[in-house]
C-alpha cells in the first residue's frame, strides 16, 4: 500500500501562484512515477502533469509553460509549482502514484485526499 498526502491548495487571484506538495509513504519502492490530476465541478478528472523517477516530465497542453512538476526522491515528495493561474485552473487537485508504459502515464489506484485550488478573476 502507498499513502499520499497533499498540501498547499488555497484561494488565489488570477495571475498568482501556488505550490502543491504530495508526500508518499508505505510501499513506495514499487512506485516509478508520480502525477497530479485535477477535477473541476461537472468535469472528468484529468491528468495535469507527471514525472518519472528519473525526472522526465509531461504536461497537459493547458498548463504547459505555467506549471512545473518536480520530485524530491530523498523525501518521497512531489511538488506542483503553479504560476500565472487562471480561473479555469480551479479544481480539486489529486496526487497519484503510477507508472509509465510506451511513453504514457498510467495511474495506479493510489490517490491523495485532494486539495482545493480556487482562482478568482
Amino acid at each position: 500500500q502507498v499513502q499520499l498526502v497533499e498540501s498547499g491548495g488555497g484561494l488565489v487571484q488570477a495571475g498568482g501562484s501556488l505550490r502543491l506538495s504530495c508526500a508518499a509513504s508505505g510501499s513506495i519502492l514499487s512506485i516509478t512515477a508520480r502525477a497530479w490530476y485535477r477535477q473541476a465541478p461537472g468535469k472528468q478528472r484529468e491528468l495535469v502533469a507527471a514525472v518519472t523517477s528519473g525526472g522526465s516530465t509531461d504536461y497537459a497542453d493547458s498548463v504547459k509553460g505555467r506549471f512545473t512538476i518536480s520530485r524530491d526522491n530523498a523525501k518521497n515528495t512531489v511538488h506542483l509549482q503553479m504560476t500565472s493561474l487562471k480561473p479555469e485552473d480551479t479544481a480539486v487537485y489529486y496526487c497519484n502514484a503510477g507508472y509509465y508504459s510506451s511513453g504514457s502515464y498510467y495511474p495506479l489506484d493510489y490517490w491523495g485526499q485532494g486539495t482545493q485550488v480556487t482562482v478568482s478573476s
